[in-house]
């Protein structure tokens, strides 16, 4: 039975299960065309088809979801436009349709600006501006044209990249021959142009054009001949690595080589995969894993409990610009030493079995995340949560201020936020890697010297934007350290939306408070509150710097012991607990 046909009947027996709310069908072989019956699902929260062959336009019909929160098309090879409906989805707030071969532009206006936290209550329906407010949205590898709809700039760039857009706010759009050739089919390609390019149409070359260019070539393959000769004799005095990418039908254009230094990690500790699969129990102690990497806990012979990334490669696909991008980000968070980031102890990389491992120290309280919303509410009592807030921001102060360059976290949250016995806050990037692995189907020619992508943090810029990035994240965590709330939660909407109604109103700053808190002092209240407002303004030109922001936590919040015991005379225990 072809996949077509099971697909088919599994999409109609769905139709009789109305009360099915989540549908998770990512990573088979279903092809063919998506069923317009899904739309009339209208309990359905989550519609998963991602990692399949399916073809074929997105239904309008989808519009009907009226439950739905996620919807997940990645990595098919689905056309045509993005329906407008997809906008009537009030409860959406993962959008993902990465990946595919979908044209025309973001439906959306194309005026006013926008972010999660503004038109709140809206119900005016204008493709996807001004609703639904996505938290994750994903248009990313596509062949979408024209400009991104500014109520959707709030996303990271990384969202809209490999597309054909004609926009400032875009970065790392294709090329413009693979935009033509993408769009075959589209009337007007990507210019609007009312006739599309035939070959016959361009002006023939002039003959002495011709023989200029040739005798260009002929000097210009001299040069490189040259050039390859005399690097040759320089680099016999420097051993290096030579990795090629490879698979089973190589062509001339695979055989492009990075030489890579084999020193780049000599000055490193290095650590023995053998070693590591000790500690860690033969690599069954799991504490986290993502599609790029898996988390495991470990204990050294010498004592200290250790966190093991080790990233999901396979040696068939991993090329010399992988490696390049690898080596360059172990030395980029070697340098970092500071209290409140997670220490680099070392890392791994052998060839039979392939590994690529990076261990860090472990923060053996699990992650601010935990305790915030699934641990004792009481055992961050409200000093333990003013250390954790200060840390974390003298943290980022060390990272975007004291660092050149300036490095910036991928994801901050509260789950990248590990804390340690005594509460002290340890900073990770984990997720890093989503960029070397969701890159590699890409021509290698996309990255640079330096092991790093174009757009991604590389130009000063883009760095700028990522350490903006990371200041609106840290005024959410202080919100959830202030409230005890989710980032997001359906029944109790946004917490920035929640937040700002009082924010704006300082007498009714006491209600952000955690209602299991005690103990809160009006004062330090005051002054994260005042802090929030700055980090979560929609205009990233106006977040101050992490310099700024820890300056005024510093001043504002007092945990000297003759501070704490002068508000309480019942705070000597807690005040040993918490510092």
């Amino acid at each position: 039975m072809s996949f077509q046909l099971v697909f088919m009947k599994l999409a109609m027996r769905f139709l009789k299960l109305s009360h099915i709310l989540n549908r998770y069908l990512d990573q088979n072989l279903f092809f063919g065309t998506i069923p317009r019956q899904i739309g009339s699902l209208r309990n359905l929260r989550v519609l998963d088809l991602s990692v399949n062959r399916l073809t074929g336009p997105i239904p309008s019909e989808l519009g009907g979801l009226s439950s739905v929160s996620v919807i997940n098309f990645h990595s098919n090879g689905l056309t045509g436009k993005i329906p407008s409906e997809l906008g009537k989805l009030q409860n959406l707030v993962e959008l993902r349709l990465d990946r595919n071969r979908l044209k025309g532009s973001i439906p959306g206006s194309n005026t006013g600006s926008f972010s999660p936290t503004s038109n709140i209550g809206s119900t005016a329906h204008n493709g996807l501006c001004p609703s639904p407010r996505l938290y994750v949205g994903d248009f990313s590898y596509n062949f979408l044209v024209g400009k991104i709809p500014p109520c959707l700039k709030y996303l990271p760039r990384s969202s809209f990249q490999g597309n054909c857009f004609q926009d400032e706010y875009s970065t790392q759009q294709r090329a413009l021959q693979i935009c033509i050739s993408g769009s075959t089919g589209q009337r007007g390609g990507i210019n609007g142009s009312k006739h599309p390019v035939h070959k016959h149409e361009r002006m023939q070359q002039p003959t002495w054009l011709l023989v200029l260019e040739i005798a260009t070539g002929v000097l210009l393959v001299v040069f490189v001949i040259t050039g390859i000769v005399t690097a040759s004799r320089s680099c016999k005095l420097k051993p290096s690595i030579r990795i090629s990418s490879w698979n089973r039908s190589k062509s001339w254009s695979d055989e492009i080589t990075v030489l890579i230094d084999s020193d780049m990690l000599k000055s490193l500790p290095k650590l023995s995969r053998q070693e590591l699969e000790v500690a860690c129990e033969d690599f069954s102690n799991i504490i986290g894993s993502s599609p790029e990497t898996v988390v495991y806990k470990g204990t050294m012979k010498d004592g200290p409990e250790v966190s093991v990334i080790s990233l999901c490669a396979f040696e068939g696909h991993w090329t010399s610009h992988h490696e390049l991008f690898y080596q360059n980000k172990v030395i980029d968070v070697a340098r970092l030493n500071h209290e409140n980031i997670a220490k680099f102890l070392g890392y791994c990389r052998e060839s039979d079995p392939f590994s690529r491992m990076l261990v860090f120290e472990y923060a053996s309280n699990g992650t601010l995340f935990e305790h915030l919303h699934y641990g004792e509410g009481a055992q961050l009592s409200w000093l333990r949560r003013m250390k954790i807030a200060i840390g974390i921001a003298q943290g980022l102060r060390y990272l975007h201020t004291e660092l050149q360059p300036p490095f910036a976290i991928s994801e901050l949250n509260s789950n990248s936020v590990y804390v340690t016995e005594d509460f002290t806050p340890k900073l990770v990037d984990f997720e890093c890697w989503k960029m070397m692995f969701s890159k590699h189907e890409k021509a290698p020619s996309h990255f640079n010297s330096k092991g790093s992508f174009p757009g991604h943090g590389d130009s000063a810029e883009d760095k700028h934007a990522d350490i903006q990035g990371n200041t609106y994240a840290f005024g959410v965590i202080l919100l959830e350290i202030i409230s005890g709330r989710l980032p997001y939660c359906k029944d109790k909407e946004y917490l920035v939306d929640w937040a700002t109604k009082f924010l704006q109103q300082p007498e009714e700053i006491g209600k952000l408070v955690d209602p299991e808190l005690s103990n809160v002092r009006t004062e330090d209240l005051a002054v994260l509150c005042s802090v929030v407002s700055r980090c979560i303004d929609p205009d990233p030109s106006k977040r101050p710097s992490m310099q700024i922001i820890t300056g005024v936590l510093e001043n504002g919040i007092d945990l000297s012991a003759a501070a704490i015991l002068k508000e309480s005379s019942l705070a000597w225990a807690e005040l040993a607990l918490a510092l």
